[in-house]
């Protein structure tokens, strides 16, 4: 039921002590190593330049997250309140089958072919429990289901039998859970109407009169990002939204599963503004492309890659199709699309 954070998939308090421990140092962990990025990087979680390390990129501090993780769901499934120039290369053939996903695709980092680890029931094997999640998503969207789930499997950390980790936090920004969401992003999808966040936050009370989220339930908002059904469900709005505007700015989008998976994926993965000028122009300017490939790889790693392919703007383009054709396979989860 929508605005319920119980269910099979859905309360948080039904992980064990010891993965409640790991999650509350996991996050600690994150939250310094988040602030320390942001200051050697010189931006906060949009990217945008930024004075401080504070603010809203640090959203979670070890109390609130102790007091979440020790039973503090009140009967409304609310947590208790805690503080989301042009390059040279042609442009990039995404949404049609373009030739340099392809080659991608047929390969992985030495040159052999990545079959992934997908299989079982609709082709999702250990995440079956979510197949449900990603059809009904699907057809509330219009985003394919293996979509959504190519998506997913591209974004989340796994585990060694592949099955998708819920509570994943990327400790160079505040990115979490199944979709890798940025604070500031997942409360943005909160606030606008139509979307499922939106519904959720409305049922909880989480909004005020003028539809922005309150300060004292931003806390138990993001703490959402470790639900999967939650993620699954952000990703597919977030997708729909992402391909409606990107089509507007006149950039073609294909039809079918691989080719939607690809442009929705983008859009996740650079945000609206970037996904734009990189299908438009081929790539990002250097110091953006230098900045999003020191976030992806570290310094030291994009530092080399750079002097090998001769500028960041090309450096970042073969990191990012070289990421995507590897690891976004919607062919994977082609039994998702059956009616059965």
């Amino acid at each position: 039921m929508i605005g319920r954070l119980d269910g099979p998939h859905g309360d948080i308090q039904q992980v064990d002590a010891r993965q409640r421990a790991d999650l509350i140092l996991a996050e600690a962990r994150a939250q310094l190593s988040s602030r320390l990025w942001q200051a050697a990087l010189g931006t906060g979680d949009d990217g945008a330049a930024v004075a401080g390390t504070g603010g809203a990129g640090s959203e979670f501090s070890l109390d609130s997250l102790i007091a979440m993780f020790s039973g503090g769901l009140d009967a409304r499934g609310a947590a208790p309140a805690m503080a989301s120039p042009q390059p040279s290369q042609p442009p990039i053939a995404y949404g049609d089958g373009g030739r340099d996903m392809a080659s991608a695709r047929r390969r992985d980092g030495d040159g052999r072919r990545d079959d992934g680890d997908a299989g079982g029931v609709g082709g999702l094997g250990p995440n079956a429990r979510y197949r449900a999640t990603l059809q009904s998503a699907a057809a509330r969207t219009g985003i394919p289901a293996a979509a959504l789930a190519a998506i997913v499997n591209a974004e989340s950390a796994r585990d060694n039998d592949g099955r998708w980790l819920e509570y994943s936090r990327n400790p160079r920004s505040s990115a979490a859970g199944l979709g890798q969401f940025l604070a500031g992003t997942w409360q943005g999808e909160t606030e606008r109407p139509g979307t499922w966040l939106n519904t959720v936050a409305r049922a909880n009370g989480w909004l005020d009169a003028a539809g922005k989220v309150r300060d004292d339930a931003r806390s138990a908002l993001l703490a959402l990002r470790y639900d999967g059904d939650a993620s699954i469900n952000a990703i597919a709005d977030y997708a729909r939204s992402n391909i409606d505007q990107l089509e507007k700015r006149g950039l073609r989008v294909g039809e079918g599963a691989e080719a939607i998976a690809e442009i929705a994926y983008l859009g996740h993965h650079l945000g609206l503004g970037d996904a734009a000028r990189f299908l438009r122009n081929g790539g990002l300017d250097p110091d953006r492309a230098r900045l999003l490939l020191n976030a992806q790889v570290g310094t030291a790693r994009a530092s080399e890659r750079i002097a090998a392919a001769g500028d960041a703007s090309s450096a970042h383009r073969a990191w990012l199709l070289d990421y995507v054709g590897r690891n976004l396979r919607p062919d994977r989860f082609q039994v998702l699309e059956s009616k059965s």
